[in-house]
């Protein structure tokens, strides 16, 4: 249940659309997550590289470990250009009860700034900057370490 969107996501529509998914399954927790990208450093836009197969990788990964807690996860992630005040990443659990879901979304979260593929470049003044200080090396990424 990994979304991939070329620019800045419709948190509304997938919210709704998530939502209602967790209503018809049943569950008592839907704990969401939602990034906006913030107005700094004179930034007009962030912008995403996603590498897609160690990506899904990784997500299945998390889903299976998900699973075996009773939950569901849930991602939306945008590619290129997202816009100051705008959403670029989105994350879900859903669970029976809220202390898994609380706990997990945690967990994901965290573990998805330190290990997820993906990129993030500054854009000021059209240019695309990549924002070095404040990636974050990825384990064993070999040729995909950027830099």
């Amino acid at each position: 249940m990994l979304e991939l969107y070329r620019g800045q996501l419709d948190v509304d529509k997938i919210f709704s659309r998530w939502r209602a998914w967790g209503e018809d399954k049943n569950f008592g927790a839907f704990i969401t997550f939602v990034g906006t990208v913030r107005a700094e450093n004179g930034i007009e836009a962030l912008s995403f590289d996603v590498y897609e197969p160690i990506l899904r990788t990784w997500f299945d990964e998390w889903q299976e470990k998900a699973k075996q807690r009773g939950a569901v996860l849930k991602m939306a992630h945008s590619i290129g250009n997202v816009p100051v005040h705008t959403s670029s990443y989105m994350a879900a659990v859903f669970s029976p009860k809220r202390r898994v879901a609380l706990e997990l979304i945690d967990e994901f979260v965290e573990d998805f700034k330190a290990h997820a593929p993906i990129w993030k470049y500054d854009v000021k003044n059209g240019e695309r900057i990549y924002a070095r200080d404040r990636s974050q090396k990825l384990p064993q990424s070999g040729l995909l370490d950027r830099f």
